[in-house]
């Protein structure tokens, strides 16, 4: 590890979310002068999962049993992928990598301790090899990254905030940052603030719920421009009775995963559309409903208070900003709330770009020996250097 300062380093940032569709990497630039950090996106590449690797993602992420051979073999075969990848984005945006950063596939995640073996416990865990991945591209791989937040206290996540800060923040105006992926989660930064003044924290569903449904009823990975749910109606009490868990109206800092919103989540939800007669369109276009409620409700909650009525850039990232019927309706209920909702396409980064190219810097950071997390997104008691090294 070196420090913070010296040439500029090319780092390929990887990242497969809960939707377990597939790998994003960001090919990234890092330059530090007198402390402050320079990112470049030099290129961006998504490669979906083959049919029975994502098979046995989303068998691993909700089984409720399983074999320790099976997780090995997949701990492996993500690790094959992930090179697979890499290599891919290199040689559609030729470069020399000099390190990678790889979050892994999320098997399971719980952020908050939980009784287990006599003991309170909470824990996270992320596949993919890295030594086969460092094996295979002869570059330094830095993974595992949020055990080291959670050992002092924190929740593992979110950990997208640093960029958002390094990237987003500004002098004069107040950004909230909210990504769409299989969950949904934001990060807000006062105007001229610091990183300790951000707050984020994940706000529900993102396309988590809506995928699965589209699988379910339509056999297709997801609800291509809101199409399909754009054919239906919204059941309002359906919604109004899922806000009404506890999760939501829990205070930040928070995090969620496929725990609370994965196949029992969506075979529930089924059932109450079922019971208030909905069709699979209104099934769908309800689950959309869900996502854009839940966005603007935590808004709403944790974040416009904070503002004191001054109007907020509302910039939107991840897979979700593809479904234009769910856009339309933040748009709807955050624009009367004082924001202006744009892309982050429009601000600097392309929006499936993002997280990959999050985990491109929290790399950099741990090559370099400095803190990834931001106590104030994760609960942490303190910023530690996040993640674990395996040299090429």
């Amino acid at each position: 590890m070196k420090s913070g300062n010296g040439r500029a380093m090319i780092v390929a940032g990887v990242m497969s979310g809960t939707s377990a569709d597939g790998v994003d990497v960001a090919l990234v630039k890092i330059t530090s002068a007198s402390g402050k950090r320079q990112i470049k996106l030099l290129g961006h590449h998504a490669v979906s999962y083959p049919a029975a690797l994502r098979s046995a993602v989303l068998a691993a992420m909700d089984a409720k049993e399983t074999s320790t051979a099976e997780l090995a073999q997949l701990n492996w075969r993500l690790g094959m992928a992930y090179a697979e990848a890499v290599r891919a984005a290199v040689a559609k945006h030729p470069v020399k990598l000099d390190l990678v950063g790889c979050h892994g596939q999320t098997a399971y995640h719980q952020g908050k301790a939980a009784a287990y073996a006599g003991r309170q416990v909470a824990c996270t865990w992320q596949l993919g090899e890295p030594a086969l991945i460092a094996a295979e591209l002869r570059v330094p791989v830095v993974s595992n990254f949020r055990p080291a937040d959670m050992a002092v206290g924190g929740q593992g996540a979110p950990l997208v905030p640093l960029l958002d800060f390094v990237l987003f923040a500004h002098t004069g105006r107040t950004r909230v940052l909210q990504n769409i992926g299989g969950i949904g989660n934001l990060t807000v930064i006062p105007a001229g603030g610091t990183a300790a003044d951000l707050i984020a924290f994940d706000t529900g569903p993102g396309n988590m719920v809506m995928d699965a449904l589209m699988e379910r009823f339509f056999q297709k990975k997801y609800d291509r421009g809101g199409s399909v749910a754009a054919r239906g109606h919204v059941l309002d009490g359906v919604v109004k009775a899922v806000l009404q868990e506890a999760y939501f109206g829990q205070r930040p800092p928070k995090s969620a995963g496929r725990e609370q919103f994965g196949g029992a989540f969506v075979t529930e939800f089924v059932r109450a559309c079922e019971k208030a007669g909905g069709g699979q369109e209104d099934t769908v276009m309800t689950a959309t409903a869900l996502t854009a409620e839940s966005i603007a409700r935590a808004f709403d909650k944790f974040v416009r208070p904070l503002t004191k009525g001054t109007a907020v850039d509302y910039i939107l990232s991840g897979g979700g900003t593809r479904n234009a019927t769910l856009i339309n309706m933040l748009r709807q209920r955050l624009e009367p709330l004082g924001c202006k909702v744009v892309m982050s396409d429009a601000v600097g980064l392309p929006s499936q770009a993002k997280e990959a190219a999050a985990f491109a810097l929290l790399a950099w950071q741990t090559w370099h020996g400095q803190p990834g997390n931001i106590p104030a997104a994760t609960g942490a008691k303190r910023s530690v250097v996040l993640g674990e090294i395996c040299y090429g």
